[in-house]
């Protein structure tokens, strides 16, 4: 979903960085950033892809909220943090605040918060080593290392908590003009006065509950005046409509109503499952189930994914991708991973279909990212949470503190880190040269 080892922010790279940072930029280089941050935004609204930018702030908010988790608990921990960046590469600007750099680089691909002495190997100087990551409590060196991956929990809570107090859940007793249907002419609905939008309310009185209390008054009234209340923005309205006969109407080809049978009337509109919005009480226990399930399937994804069905049913798609194209397909391509190409083909559609739908997507991706970077592998924030887990096992009472040898560590690192770049590297082939079909049509 995103690349996970640019986004790790202990990367043992940035771990082994020089101390000291380059130039802070000055003033004249946030004003050249902000004119071409500005640029972007308008070339993306110009040229119509504003669900796309959409996508794109949100990805950058989500990982400058992954790195503020690690950098808000390591500061109230007491250690020592030099740089809070976003992105990486070079600086494009820069300022320096007490101890702490901030700023941005060229490369949108992630963004990192480094933290002294985050590993045994790293070099660290000796009037820091009492704020060094790698001596401090075991209970603090862990609330920091998960403290990224939290974020992505709590973000997803606060996204579901909002989409379920501010916009709804589907509700099917909540039926709603989705658009008119092209029949070569006015339709009936047109002629009323209904918009697409509008929700029925009542039909000759009688309270909507699903569309089909609404299609059967509909039907049975061809060239009769039908009384639709609709809801729309706050307001009740009452319009009075005349279904049009459907053995008269053609919709790509085909009469809406067979020729050879009763009539039946047709307003000319397609419906769709409205909304209804839940209480702020209620909100929370739903936020919190909707976060649970998320989690569920997220764990379950990545553990059919590595399980020996999982990577040989990979491996073909890999090898056979032209067979994994199509409606036959869905299912093979529902179970693949996305690359952060395919995420955020999948989001921009998520947000063309609806804020709801760009929300759930959203809140798979921050589950998604928050699971797999627990994984106890470096460089990933599991790796130092499993390492500060072994050191306190093996530490003993009365007896110097025990410290893993990382060193020892990095073939195996190295080997994990190989198999994420063939992932990444495989799910992109996929992700452009056989994109999965949209999820929302």
């Amino acid at each position: 979903m995103t690349d996970l080892v640019a986004d790790s922010s202990e990367d043992l790279a940035a771990s082994k960085a020089p101390e000291a940072p380059e130039p802070v930029s000055n003033t004249a280089a946030l004003v050249r950033l902000l004119v071409i941050v500005a640029l972007i935004f308008a070339g993306f609204i110009f040229f119509g892809a504003a669900d796309l930018l959409l996508v794109i702030v949100a990805l950058i908010v989500m990982v400058l909220l992954h790195e503020f988790g690690h950098f808000i608990t390591a500061k109230k921990s007491g250690m020592k943090v030099t740089e809070y960046f976003v992105g990486f590469g070079p600086r494009l600007w820069s300022v320096k605040r007490g101890e702490t750099e901030y700023g941005v680089k060229a490369i949108p691909a992630g963004g990192y918060v480094r933290i002294i002495g985050m590993t045994s190997a790293e070099e660290v100087h000796p009037s820091d080593e009492p704020r060094a990551y790698r001596n401090q409590p075991f209970a603090k060196r862990i609330v920091v290392a998960s403290a990224g991956s939290f974020m992505h929990f709590v973000l997803a809570f606060v996204l579901a908590f909002l989409a379920l107090t501010l916009i709804g859940r589907p509700d099917p007793s909540n039926v709603k003009i989705d658009s008119y249907l092209a029949i070569g002419q006015t339709t009936p609905a047109q002629r009323a006065g209904l918009l697409p939008g509008d929700q029925i309310v009542a039909v000759n009185g009688q309270k909507v509950t699903g569309d089909s209390i609404l299609t059967s008054a509909v039907h049975e009234s061809p060239g009769k005046p039908v009384s639709v209340t609709v809801e729309r923005n706050g307001k009740t309205l009452t319009k009075t409509v005349v279904p049009v006969d459907g053995r008269s109407v053609k919709v790509n080809g085909a009469t809406l109503a067979p020729a050879n049978g009763p009539a039946e009337g047709f307003l000319g509109v397609s419906l769709s499952e409205g909304t209804s919005t839940v209480g702020p009480l209620s909100a929370i226990v739903q936020s919190g189930s909707v976060v649970k399930q998320a989690t569920v399937g997220a764990v379950t994804g990545i553990y059919h994914l590595f399980s020996p069905a999982g990577i040989a049913n990979y491996a073909h798609q890999v090898v056979h991708p032209a067979t994994n194209s199509g409606t036959s397909a869905s299912s093979a391509q529902s179970a693949r991973p996305e690359s952060i190409i395919g995420a955020v083909r999948t989001a921009t559609q998520g947000a063309q279909a609806g804020m709801l739908t760009f929300l759930e997507v959203f809140i798979s991706i921050n589950i998604f990212v928050g699971v797999i970077n627990m994984l106890p592998m470096l460089p990933l924030d599991g790796g130092h949470v499993a390492i500060a887990g072994y050191e306190w096992a093996r530490t003993r009472r009365g007896r110097p503190r025990y410290r893993a040898d990382v060193t020892k560590m990095m073939p195996v690192v190295y080997v994990f880190v190989a198999v994420l770049l063939l992932l990444v590297t495989t799910s992109m082939y996929l992700d452009i040269t056989h994109p999965a079909s949209n999820p929302f049509h």
